[in-house]
């Protein structure tokens, strides 16, 4: 199915989607106790520092991810991880407000912003016809990191100190990072693309869309409300998970365990949803992406058996499978690939901005009161809602044609 080349750029989104975990939500959200006890601040205070740097984070994206459409591949690759392995390094060095500030946002800028970015940028650039099995490929990546690093963090962090873990994982990324980037992808140009038989070219030319166009499309908007739906909603989930266990009495384990129905269900989704865009494209299966996500929000409404945690999260990592994939192929099939780092800069930045706004709505909601199952409705309430907007204009998302 794929040559060789096209597989080494596979395993290069796949590798940078796994690291791009140590910027993840789910994974920082593994230190809230650890960081707010040596630090003594509140869920709100977290909330509030975590999401204010996040927030600085989406604003620098938007600049420095426009900058892979003009650079190498590996070139950029390679600034990403130094960035990456400075990032783990500072964070173990947390010993104030200030300095818990800016390494979150050094985090979330280099891993869930950039090390995504590159990833899904490289990957929805070189790949046309199996760009959705590719890119359901690399998210394996993060899929497999959700898997083993919850259960892994929660035990190691009963043996060591977390300063200690953050400092091994950057020694791990600056000395293995650079080797397999330079293995994988050093003949990988801006102008690579797979190879396609003469039948399967496109007969059609789809016009490529600059960035400024795109934030004139009114349809941009409305895809971009169900496409931060996720992020939000899981993030907040993620960061406040220990609020999560004590208000339903599931106990310290309970979800750091339900991570596997999680990253499962995402695994399996992801397997499918790269044939089923392929196949039947994005745009036609954008409309169903949020749905299991609404109804994750009503179980977190309705029910409190420590079960329902699997129930839980298993159905956002339905909707998660279908997100990371329908992310970056949907703005590909509607805009072209021509400036696609430039838009993705911009629709990563956003994901990272709803991010922090996750963050700071529970924590928000928390600190004023408000118990799970009010915030599970607040949620259920904006998937809703997204949905309706999609439904009007599903049938108006098709590119336009030159």
């Amino acid at each position: 199915m794929f040559n060789n080349l096209s597989l080494k750029v596979i395993i290069f989104g796949f590798i940078f989607t796994f690291f791009s975990s140590f910027g993840q939500s789910f994974f920082l959200g593994l230190f809230n106790s650890s960081l707010r006890d040596a630090l003594s601040i509140s869920h709100g205070q977290f909330g509030s520092i975590y999401a204010s740097a996040t927030l600085l984070s989406s604003f620098i994206l938007v600049w420095i991810g426009k900058k892979i459409d003009d650079m190498n591949i590996l070139k950029f690759a390679f600034y990403v991880i130094i960035l990456l392995a400075i990032s783990c390094f500072l964070f173990s060095k947390i010993s104030s407000i200030i300095f818990l500030f800016f390494s979150i946002f050094l985090m979330r800028l280099s891993g869930q912003g950039l090390m995504s970015h590159t990833a899904t940028t490289t990957i929805s650039r070189y790949f046309e016809k199996s760009r959705g099995k590719a890119l359901s490929i690399i998210w394996l990546g993060l899929s497999l990191a959700e898997f083993i690093l919850p259960l892994l963090i929660v035990f190691l962090l009963t043996m060591i100190e977390w300063q200690n873990i953050w400092f091994s994982i950057s020694i791990i990324t600056i000395l293995l990072l650079p080797i397999l980037s330079f293995l994988l992808v050093k003949n990988i140009n801006l102008d690579s693309r797979e190879s396609l038989n003469i039948d399967q070219l496109e007969t059609k030319e789809i016009k490529q869309w600059k960035r400024i166009e795109v934030l004139k499309d009114y349809r941009f908007y409305i895809v971009c409300l169900n496409m931060l739906a996720m992020p939000w909603i899981a993030t907040g989930t993620f960061v406040y998970q220990s609020f999560i266990s004590t208000s339903k009495d599931w106990g310290p384990y309970v979800i750091a365990q339900s991570f596997m129905a999680y990253s499962v269900l995402s695994v399996i989704t992801l397997f499918f949803s790269g044939f089923l865009i392929d196949k039947f494209t994005s745009r036609k299966l954008l409309i169903y992406m949020n749905i299991p996500l609404l109804l994750s929000a009503l179980v977190l409404f309705y029910f409190n058996n420590p079960i329902s945690s699997f129930v839980f999260l298993g159905l956002i990592g339905i909707s998660n499978g279908f997100a990371n994939v329908l992310g970056s192929s949907i703005w590909a099939e509607i805009y072209g690939v021509k400036y696609i780092g430039s838009i993705k800069a911009l629709t990563t930045a956003l994901m990272v901005f709803s991010t922090a706004f996750g963050t700071a709505l529970f924590g928000f909601l928390i600190d004023n009161g408000f118990s799970i199952e009010q915030i599970a409705l607040v949620s259920g309430t904006y998937i809703t809602s997204s949905i309706i907007l999609l439904f009007f204009v599903k049938n108006k998302l098709d590119p336009k044609y030159i």
